[in-house]
């Protein structure tokens, strides 16, 4: 004689209609006093027992019963709608795009409850072979924290992206940095080009891109004050740039920087040229670098411009060089005579060496000098 269920274990029937065992469990009322039941079904007694099991146990363990069809596209698009608000445009429209291409494609049909450790690995392995090891840990943290929402909303038990590891991606292009004959040559090509300022900044300062598209005049001061004490010199303050809210990357990237002097002979011509162009009604903004109409400069302007500025650079093919490598150039160049990567750190806002030497710089001598005056004599002007 089959045993009778225990009172709370939920019952089992056979529906005509659907052809299909029928598991239901009680999981108590709802605020409004509504029972709170929950369902299952399978072709066999087995299989609706199992599912029933599954719904127990979830309640056992505090969690509230996912929706049977609850997926890893509904996780990923439920994060995109609702987990990413007060980001930045730029951060969504990537997420966004990573999601739609990669992830939803390749998993979004697994529901959530069953996916496993070993289904993100074989799915991060297949992408390595065709994507940089940058945009892997991009697909994985987006994937990462959907889960992680879901979870935090008990529809499922673990987040089991959290223990999958990122493979290493496709090699992509290596960043290198300009030689002295290099970098006389691209200043020699640019000079006359509305890049030319830009250029000699971003080189002989070491300031990102993005810290040189947000700097405004009246953190430039090309005069100093000579009679302080200590005597104050030219000096650009990179205290902003156009991440959202304005912030520099890290805290210590807020830096004050001298200006060697060809630096405020650049600036100098830059800003006489703005005030005249001041008379037109487009240029009323403060910034030091516009567009040709006045606007804030977006990244693809800057690339574009820059590397028809120096199209005719000799020895240098400005189809293989960005602006940010200017940056990698700054670096190499005060390490090839001699500036310590402790001084080299500071100056280009790293927030700590560690960075400083495993991704900008070529080559180390230690002796310490500063840096505005190393540059005053790569660059010597008679």
């Amino acid at each position: 004689m089959t045993k009778r269920r225990s009172r709370g274990d939920g019952g089992l029937h056979w529906d005509d209609k659907r052809q299909r065992w029928i598991a239901t469990a009680s999981l108590g009322y709802d605020p409004s006093g509504k029972r709170i039941v929950k369902r299952g079904s399978g072709k066999t007694k087995t299989e609706a027992k199992n599912k029933l099991k599954e719904v127990l146990r979830d309640y056992e363990d505090g969690l509230a019963i996912a929706p049977a069809d609850y997926t890893v596209e509904r996780a990923v698009n439920d994060w995109l709608a609702y987990g990413l608000n007060g980001r930045d445009p730029a951060t969504v429209k990537t997420c966004t795009i990573l999601c739609r291409t990669h992830i939803i494609p390749a998993l979004g049909a697994r529901k959530l409850r069953d996916l496993s450790a070993e289904d993100v690995d074989k799915w991060l392995a297949t992408k390595a072979k065709e994507l940089s090891t940058r945009t892997l840990q991009g697909l994985h943290g987006c994937l990462n924290r959907a889960i992680k929402r879901a979870m935090a909303r008990d529809k499922v038990k673990r987040n089991v992206v959290a223990l999958c590891s990122v493979p290493k991606g496709k090699s992509g292009r290596p960043s290198k940095a300009l030689t002295l004959a290099q970098a006389e040559a691209v200043l020699v090509a640019a000079k006359g080009s509305k890049m030319y300022a830009y250029i000699v900044l971003s080189l002989l300062t070491g300031a990102r891109t993005e810290e040189l598209r947000a700097l405004t005049w009246d953190h430039v001061d090309l005069d100093g004050d000579p009679d302080a004490s200590p005597p104050i010199p030219p000096h650009v303050a990179v205290w902003r740039s156009v991440r959202a809210g304005g912030d520099t990357k890290t805290q210590k990237s807020r830096r004050t920087l001298a200006l060697p002097q060809r630096c405020v002979d650049v600036l100098s011509q830059r800003r006489e040229e703005q005030q005249r162009d001041r008379e037109d009604e487009w240029s009323r903004s403060d910034l030091v670098f516009t567009s040709a109409t006045g606007a804030p400069l977006d990244a693809a302007n800057v690339r574009r411009d820059f590397r028809k500025a120096i199209h005719n650079a000799r020895g240098v093919d400005s189809r293989e060089w960005t602006p940010r490598e200017l940056r990698h150039s700054f670096v190499s160049l005060l390490s090839d005579n001699g500036i310590p990567l402790e001084e080299i750190s500071r100056l280009v806002g790293h927030s700590s060496t560690a960075v400083t030497e495993a991704v900008y710089r070529k080559q180390i001598r230690p002796v310490l000098q500063g840096g505005a005056k190393a540059m005053d004599r790569i660059f010597y002007i008679e």
